[in-house]
C-alpha cells in the first residue's frame, strides 16, 4: 500500500493535472498547482473516495498546502478507524 503523501500526491496530479514529481509537501494548492475552487471540491471528494473517510468540507477546503493536506487526512482517518500506511 502506498503512503499518505504518495496517495495525495497521485491524486492532487490526477485532479490538476500536474506531474506528480513536481509536487512538494510546501506547495499551496492554489497558489502554487493553480487550483480554481472547483477542483478544491473535486479534490475534497477524490480524497474521501481514495481514503473511504467522511471530511468536513470547511475543515478540508481551509487546508491550503499538499503537506497539511497529508497531515489532515492522516488525522481524519486516524480518527474514523481507517487504517494508511504512514
Amino acid at each position: 500500500m502506498a503512503t499518505v503523501a504518495e496517495r495525495v500526491k497521485a491524486v492532487t496530479a490526477r485532479v490538476l493535472k500536474v506531474p506528480p514529481e513536481e509536487i512538494r509537501p510546501e506547495q499551496s494548492f492554489a497558489e502554487d498547482l493553480g487550483a480554481e475552487s472547483v477542483q478544491s471540491i473535486e479534490l475534497v471528494a477524490m480524497f474521501e473516495e481514495e481514503f473511504g473517510i467522511e471530511m468536513d468540507e470547511d475543515s478540508a477546503l481551509a487546508v491550503e498546502t499538499v503537506g497539511a493536506a497529508v497531515e489532515f487526512i492522516r488525522n481524519v482517518c486516524k480518527e474514523q478507524g481507517v487504517d494508511v500506511e504512514e
